[in-house]
């Protein structure tokens, strides 16, 4: 289904709804550049040398594990984690295999058993900023030695000129993909507040902070990137 979601102003707080969830994949496609290249790249990069369960928190309607499922074996659990209903039934239709669960559980408090691997795609800037160190925290504990967390997220620029050029650029490339002037606003004043994202340098620290020794950058498309961290 076609986004239209901001044709309009929302009349309500923006939410993952069933209103969202049905034209949500669009949305994502349309409004990330380089989305599935993103999910590739992440989708190899856990695929190598992993030893345990691989945990998608804030899964949405399954897409990474969809793509991460085609180069692993069938005995791999894979676990989905996500909030909202509507999205999870999304991602039960799309992905029905037998290795591959789905839990609606708050993220922040589900359980990450012989964790191999976790993927964090476009959720930790969801998170509200005083959660996050923790959560990272937690993720790094569950980790098993030589496991990785990989993070994708919308950042912002430290430098203000910058961050505003960044921003122009990607509202020029939204409007390449069909969305109109009138919502691309209504798009951000609906995340206002909702979206909070950090900078490259305060998604790397958080991940230093809770332990990380290894973390790199494995793309970055001006204010979108794609960072892996490995437990030694």
């Amino acid at each position: 289904m076609k986004d239209t979601l901001f044709c309009t102003p929302l009349p309500k707080r923006f939410e993952f709804d069933n209103q969202v969830a049905g034209m949500f994949d669009d949305m994502l496609a349309r409004s990330i550049p380089y989305y599935h290249e993103t999910l590739k790249l992440a989708s190899h990069f856990i695929a190598q040398d992993l030893e345990g369960v691989v945990y998608d928190l804030g899964c949405s309607t399954g897409n990474f594990l969809t793509s991460l499922s085609a180069l692993l074996s069938s005995d791999v659990p894979l676990v989905g984690v996500d909030n909202a209903p509507s999205m999870l039934a999304k991602a039960q239709e799309k992905l029905k295999l037998a290795n591959v669960s789905w839990r609606c559980e708050d993220i922040l408090h589900t359980s990450l058993e012989n964790a191999g691997a976790i993927a964090l795609l476009y959720t930790l800037q969801f998170i509200r900023p005083l959660q996050r160190q923790a959560l990272i925290g937690r993720i790094f504990h569950a980790l098993k030695p030589g496991g990785v967390l990989v993070v994708a997220e919308k950042m912002m620029s430290l430098d203000r000129i910058l961050d505003k050029q960044m921003i122009e650029l990607y509202y020029l490339y939204k409007q390449a993909q069909g969305y109109t002037l009138n919502e691309i606003s209504f798009k951000r004043e609906a995340l206002e507040n909702v979206l909070v994202p950090y900078s490259l340098q305060e998604n790397t620290a958080l991940l230093e902070q809770a332990g990380f020794k290894h973390v790199e950058v494995l793309f970055k498309w001006v204010n979108f990137g794609l960072l892996i961290a490995r437990k030694t």
